[in-house]
């Protein structure tokens, strides 16, 4: 590992962990939206992911775009069921789940890569300082989101990601999670 990622060793309960949730927690439907708890698939090793990352980091923040509920596809409301599933499966290791509701081509400055979610997050935990934090995605514009606040930024990718830059970059979650945990 190169000294450009020696973050990864200084990782302590000051430190935040962002995460997107579709393609890095559960299954991303392409071309779809997870409307519904039925829909919500784990992705392999996320619960384990979680339990080791409860063990190094202060605080967990999921962050993501639900542009479905902007199309009409689902509500808040169904959102919300789909998001404390997701929190109950996972013992209520996330602190706090943000979303943005709003279409792509609003650039609502909550949507990603906009910064609008960071900056509720730093507001609901003042504690959180972005130079200390990790933003973990599978999209460009997790990447951006992430850089934009000076966070480090980690791709999830099934494949060797080249036109992606990100700081790290794993196949998994889990991944991830035993990397920081052995340090």
């Amino acid at each position: 590992m190169d000294s450009k990622n020696s973050f990864i060793f200084q990782i302590d309960a000051d430190w935040t962990l962002f995460l997107d949730r579709d393609g890095v927690i559960n299954q991303r439907i392409v071309d779809g939206y997870v409307r519904n708890v039925d829909e919500f698939k784990f992705i392999d090793h996320v619960k384990e992911a979680f339990m080791l990352f409860r063990l190094k980091f202060g605080k967990i923040i999921v962050v993501t775009n639900q542009q479905g509920i902007g199309k009409g596809i689902m509500s808040e409301e169904e959102l919300n069921v789909v998001h404390n599933h997701m929190l109950k499966e996972l013992n209520y290791a996330i602190d706090k789940v943000y979303f943005s509701p709003y279409l792509s081509e609003l650039n609502h400055p909550s949507r990603k890569p906009n910064i609008g979610m960071a900056l509720a997050a730093k507001q609901d935990f003042p504690t959180i300082e972005f130079e200390k934090a990790i933003m973990v995605g599978d999209t460009y514009t997790d990447i951006l989101f992430g850089q934009k606040t000076g966070m480090k930024t980690v791709l999830i990718a099934h494949s060797n990601n080249k036109s992606i830059h990100a700081d790290l970059q794993y196949t998994s979650l889990y991944e991830f999670a035993k990397e920081i945990i052995l340090q």
